[in-house]
């Protein structure tokens, strides 16, 4: 069996592996959802069995179940050739993927704060695969690398310039890894190349984020110093009044109570006071919860706002291009939120959106749209593995 690249894609909710070859061709993957919670289960992708795990299985337990399930079937050698994971947060220190010592460690950990639903699950990936693969060559590449274009009007808040000096408060963004993959995706199907190249890339998954590609490059995005800023997302506010924070101390909420609604009790969520999960909203829409109903209003209404922003920082626009596990699959987000946006030229093909644009390379707009509206299925683990050998073969 050859040996192959293993990516640990872990996300605040699910955790992804995926293995390539040596010419980034992928084998096999699998991932584990719903993580955490009563119901988190897990598959090989083209196997007809779920994996068993068991209940709120963490992201380190269901790293090694799948990792067992993959060497069980043959699909796994005894160890992998590199591993490349995932990090969300790197802040200013790391501007491109890195190879993983303990400095490294370090400093994701000192970010830790800055993503508190993100690193340190993407650690305790890194931790379960150094136990089993103590030997074997790891990288990390960040969410936030590719945002290091970003100019000061677009990264800087506007507070006290020493906060940004000593402290380094700034706007970071993040999916920067999807997004870096869209705008070379979108590129190649458009006939162009990335460098002249302009779209606007929405991920949308648990966590969202919509970015402004200019030429190939991050020029505005919804995150900011952490991933809570912007859209709304399955348990995270997006933006509120920063007056909120004082406002809620002033009804008896500790600064750590306020923390924990903000990322974990609110989004998708609070307003349904259901589920964070757009299949199960829409489901219970259907049958009348109009709190679930609510919740998917004011997510799309959100989203279509953000569109409309950053086209503020956009001379040309080649595509509006929506990925992520809602981006991909819910023609009913992709069709509310486009709605919205018919003053600006956008137009939706009922048909094609319904069969998320497999008609036509991905694309779902109609033929009075103003621009292409792309649906392009994310690739992160692909651009980690690349990364992952090239940091190899030049080390």
């Amino acid at each position: 069996m050859k040996q192959s690249i293993l990516v640990v894609n872990c996300g605040s909710s699910s955790l992804k592996l995926a293995l390539f070859d040596e010419r980034s061709e992928k084998i096999a993957s699998a991932v584990a959802q719903r993580l955490n919670e009563q119901d988190a289960f897990a598959r090989i992708d083209g196997d007809n069995h779920t994996v068993e795990l068991p209940a709120n299985a963490n992201h380190k337990q269901a790293l090694q179940t799948l990792v067992s399930a993959l060497r069980d079937r043959q699909l796994m050698a005894s160890a992998p050739l590199c591993i490349g994971h995932r990090v969300v947060h790197g802040g200013e220190t790391f501007r491109e993927a890195v190879l993983i010592d303990s400095d490294v460690i370090e400093t994701i950990n000192d970010c830790a704060g800055l993503a508190p639903l993100h690193n340190p699950v993407a650690l305790a990936g890194i931790e379960a695969t150094r136990e089993q693969f103590p030997d074997i060559p790891q990288i990390a590449a960040f969410d936030t690398a590719y945002h290091q274009t970003l100019a000061p009007r677009a990264y800087l808040y506007a507070l006290p310039e020493a906060y940004y000096r000593d402290w380094s408060v700034r706007r970071y963004g993040f999916h920067g890894i999807s997004h870096f993959f869209m705008a070379n995706e979108a590129a190649r199907r458009l006939g162009k190349t990335p460098a002249t190249t302009s779209i606007i890339s929405a991920h949308l998954g648990n966590g969202c984020s919509i970015t402004a590609i200019k030429d190939g490059l991050s020029v505005d995005t919804s995150m900011g110093l952490t991933p809570l800023e912007g859209l709304v997302m399955g348990t995270r506010s997006g933006d509120v009044d920063p007056g909120l924070f004082g406002y809620l101390a002033s009804r008896g909420m500790t600064l750590n109570e306020i923390h924990e609604v903000l990322n974990h009790k609110s989004g998708l969520l609070g307003i349904s006071g259901q589920t964070n999960d757009m299949r199960s909203l829409c489901e219970l829409a259907d049958h009348g919860h109009e709190p679930s109903a609510l919740a998917i209003e004011i997510f799309c209404f959100r989203l279509a706002k953000y569109v409309g922003a950053m086209m503020a920082s956009l001379s040309h626009l080649d595509a509006l291009v929506l990925t992520g596990g809602i981006g991909e699959n819910s023609s009913r987000v992709r069709e509310k939120t486009l709605s919205h946006l018919k003053l600006l030229g956008f137009h939706i093909d009922a048909d094609m959106n319904e069969h998320h644009g497999c008609y036509s390379d991905g694309r779902i707009e109609h033929a009075d749209s103003r621009f292409p509206i792309l649906v392009i299925p994310t690739n992160e683990e692909l651009v980690i593995a690349r990364e992952a050998a090239r940091l190899v073969a030049n080390s």
